[in-house]
């Protein structure tokens, strides 16, 4: 896969990252743990049928028992981040939620500084400065002081950049081990444990289950358009880019996710949230322009 084919199916994995928010709002009955498990349920169940098609039942469940303590960690982080996204969804607003998500380039540029010794390059520190400027902007707008039940919310989102960071400096890691002639698991799995992971821990607390066949509907299209697909192709793309600068490609879901929810909730956003999204856009478009540039011989 080339750079810029990997850069455009991030972009495309994000875009589908980012209807959770809005869809979450049109939910009749499904509230709390419930909305996380059913989620869940519907991705480890597309991902058994995706990832049955592409390796075979046989080989699939071989890389499981086989994949080792990558696997394992791989995929609780994949957990981490189902369940405290849509949890942090419950508790605030969607705005908030993703602000806070945003951190996660900073996160991993620092982890994989200081886990792997990576040095990032000047312009993919820029961008993180500029994209962090531009979240600071929106999250000075976004965080209401006055209502714990925002802060909890966004206290909760907070794991979905820390887990994220573990993962993909982890992803990094096995990446640059194969570069050395070792054979790494597949990591595609991983996004089944975390899958499957998750919905067993939700499904103790989301008991009796109240979900209505429309709730259902919408939940299976989040398990399977909003998670499975982007998932799986995240991973695709983290054997060509690096982990920061997935992470940072992952802003896009901060913008995408805010207009989903302006258009199609009704979440009208602020100025503050308009221009800071703006500056995440150019952070974006400049660190892949210059990357580009640099590239060419």
């Amino acid at each position: 896969m080339s750079h810029r084919r990997a850069v455009a199916l991030m972009v495309l994995a994000t875009l589908m990252w980012s209807i959770a928010g809005v869809v979450s709002r049109f939910l009749e009955s499904a509230r709390g743990f419930e909305v996380t498990f059913w989620r869940s349920a519907f991705n480890a169940l597309a991902l058994v049928l995706l990832l049955g098609l592409m390796k075979g039942p046989g080989p699939l469940w071989a890389t499981l028992r086989r994949g080792g303590r990558a696997l394992w960690l791989s995929g609780a982080c994949w957990a981490v981040m189902y369940t405290a996204f849509m949890m942090a969804l419950t508790l605030t607003s969607v705005a908030n939620v993703l602000v806070t998500m945003a951190l996660g380039p900073l996160f991993t540029a620092l982890l994989a500084r200081a886990a792997l010794g990576h040095r990032l390059a000047a312009r993919t520190w820029g961008a993180i400065a500029l994209a962090g400027a531009g979240i600071a902007w929106m999250y000075g707008h976004e965080v209401q002081a006055s209502d714990p039940r925002a802060l909890l919310g966004m206290a909760v989102a907070l794991a979905v950049p820390v887990a994220a960071a573990v993962n993909w400096t982890l992803l990094q890691h096995l990446k640059t081990r194969q570069h050395a002639g070792e054979t790494p698991p597949d990591m595609l799995s991983a996004v089944l444990v975390g899958a499957l992971l998750s919905a067993a821990v939700t499904l103790p607390l989301a008991w009796p289950l109240a979900a209505s066949p429309h709730d259902l509907g919408l939940l299976a299209l989040l398990g399977t358009v909003q998670l499975a697909i982007p998932c799986l192709m995240a991973v695709a793309v983290a054997r060509v880019l690096s982990g920061p600068e997935i992470s940072l490609l992952g802003l896009l879901e901060v913008v995408f996710g805010v207009l989903w929810a302006w258009l199609g909730a009704g979440e009208s956003p602020s100025l503050a949230v308009l221009g800071g999204g703006g500056l995440v856009l150019l952070a974006l478009v400049g660190n892949e322009l210059l990357g580009l540039r640099q590239a060419r011989p």
